[in-house]
């Protein structure tokens, strides 16, 4: 706890320059939040991302992205991610069969270029304005009410002290990705949602060994001051939030390097948030508790004048 102050400064620090990338360059939003169509085919090396960039521009309206991915496996072939914007309908099409046709003639537009041999569509999604800003919407709400749960949850498992201190810690650890998705580029989906709502699990479980362990300690030393209490407890589960975080992040690491394109936004979210939670459990959580203070049941209880006890 020595350290707390300095552990602040780099969190405000960290906090302010997500704020300004969420700002300034602002979240990739997957085709889930943002609407559009998204088609993955095998592209073969004469083709060129540029030709399939250009070909699909002549054929949609709005931005078109054309990213390279390689699939996985020993003989993996290289594989084309073709993104555009929601376009408008024609004539009395709604929004949705709008962004069905695109994608059949894009898709079909795909199959001339590199030839009926060698074509492969992978996977093809298309989702509407309509569905895209209620899925946006849903996803918020769902972090909403989970940091919500929790902090009441603390606050009868704990005392009030305590939640303060775990929510903070997990509106750290969320603000804290999201700004390093925004500086990343990495695809913000419903995908990334799953991985916070799982990032904010294993920080609150994390958090909460800790601040038991500074409740057991608490009682057993009523007279040592408050920091070097919290201390003690830190230093008592320290040895197993390393191991558990540490085996965690080797499975996160293989998923992120060998699982594909597919999991690799999810996958970051998840290693990024679990090395950020551990942080914030130790530095962030534990100083809000010791800077508003706990009730450790030594207070001298109040004397009522006459009272003499039971004989």
């Amino acid at each position: 706890m020595s350290l707390r102050f300095i552990a602040l400064i780099v969190s405000v620090i960290a906090l302010l320059a997500s704020a300004a990338f969420l700002t300034t360059r602002g979240l990739n939003l997957g085709i889930d939040f943002a609407g559009g169509a998204v088609l993955e085919i095998d592209k073969p090396e004469d083709v060129s991302a540029d030709q399939i960039r250009n070909r699909v521009t002549e054929l949609v309206t709005g931005d078109v992205q054309v990213n390279s991915a390689r699939g996985t496996g020993a003989n993996a072939p290289e594989i084309a991610v073709i993104r555009f914007e929601p376009q408008p309908p024609v004539g009395d099409e709604t929004p949705d069969e709008a962004q069905n046709r695109a994608g059949d003639v894009v898709s079909a537009a795909m199959r001339e270029l590199i030839g009926e041999e060698r074509f492969n569509l992978r996977s093809e999604a298309s989702v509407g304005p309509k569905v895209s800003g209620e899925l946006f919407r849903s996803g918020i709400i769902a972090l909403t009410v989970a940091l919500t749960l929790m902090m009441i949850y603390i606050s009868f498992r704990f005392q009030w002290q305590y939640a303060l201190g775990a929510v903070a810690a997990l509106f750290h650890d969320v603000i804290l990705t999201m700004g390093m998705f925004a500086l990343t580029g990495f695809e913000f989906n419903l995908a990334t949602i799953a991985a916070l709502l799982t990032i904010v699990g294993y920080s609150m479980n994390d958090t909460v060994i800790v601040f038991d362990r500074v409740r057991e300690e608490a009682r057993k030393y009523k007279k040592l001051e408050l920091a070097k209490v919290v201390d003690l407890a830190i230093n008592a589960t320290m040895s197993r939030t390393l191991l558990t975080s540490s085996t965690t992040l080797l499975a996160l690491l293989s998923i992120f390097l060998f699982g594909g394109p597919v999991l690799r936004g999810m996958s970051f979210a998840l290693i990024f948030g679990v090395i950020v939670g551990t942080y914030s459990s130790i530095f962030v959580a534990s100083a809000v508790v010791l800077l508003l203070g706990i009730d450790r049941g030594d207070k001298p209880k109040r004397e009522v004048e006459g009272f003499q006890g039971v004989s």
